[in-house]
């Protein structure tokens, strides 16, 4: 039993060094080709919580449709969706949302009742601008209450408006805002402002699952707690 809880110590040391190493502040593991260091930064300061890493749980790849993106992004917990798309005058922009839910294949609407669900949130980094979804105290309250729709037959959907939506052949995507930012800007695309929804060409997608990064000093006194339990284990043998 004494041996075992020296092995435990170490192999748990181990496994937290070997992440330590690995996993730096504003790390994107697994690599992407739309976001670099600069825009990671910029999410970290819409997010508004602190240094976190990225894993890349689903790259679009040609032929992929709809069931590709939910067996990537399901079930991950709180993501980040990019998307790169080239509207009608072929102009490109890089757009997505933070969704602090998981993903799903079956559940519809995900409903945010109250103020303190709707911490999800669109942006576009080409011209820099964040959409914050509706709070109850608008004139409509409801107006802001649908975060995401989930079913297997649709790429990403953000709000009702749709406020960003991918199709199911994960080919083109429209934005219509009415759940997230100004209410007065009701019908407009966060992609080019464009009114009555244009449809744009879906050139890449990616989507991130968000890590916290453990404070430097807290995974330090972790490490340094179990060496001292290793030495008591050794000296008891």
């Amino acid at each position: 039993m004494k041996m075992k809880t020296i092995i435990a110590a170490g192999a748990l040391g181990a496994a937290l060094a070997g992440v330590a190493g690995t996993a730096a502040a504003g790390d994107i593991i697994g690599g992407s080709t739309l976001l670099d260091a600069s825009g990671h930064a910029q999410l970290e300061r819409w997010l508004g919580a602190g240094e976190f890493n990225l894993n890349n749980v689903y790259t679009l790849h040609p032929g992929d449709t709809s069931d590709a993106f939910h067996a990537g992004a399901d079930g991950k917990g709180a993501t980040f969706t990019l998307l790169e798309v080239t509207n009608g005058a072929g102009d490109s922009f890089l757009v997505g949302g933070y969704n602090p839910q998981s993903w799903a294949s079956d559940e519809g609407w995900h409903e945010t009742q109250r103020d303190w669900q709707r911490t999800a949130f669109l942006f576009n980094m080409t011209d820099p601008a964040v959409y914050r979804q509706v709070l109850t105290g608008y004139q409509l309250p409801s107006q802001g209450l649908r975060q995401t729709y989930n079913e297997v037959g649709y790429g990403p959907i953000f709000g009702s408006g749709p406020d960003l939506y991918v199709n199911d052949a994960l080919t083109a995507a429209t934005s219509w805002q009415l759940s997230y930012g100004n209410p007065d800007n009701e019908g407009r695309s966060i992609i080019d402002g464009s009114l009555h929804g244009e449809i744009v060409k879906l050139d890449a997608l990616e989507i991130f699952a968000i890590s916290p990064v453990p404070e430097p000093g807290a995974a330090a006194m972790l490490l340094a707690g179990l060496g001292v339990l290793g030495m008591i284990a050794r000296r008891r043998l």
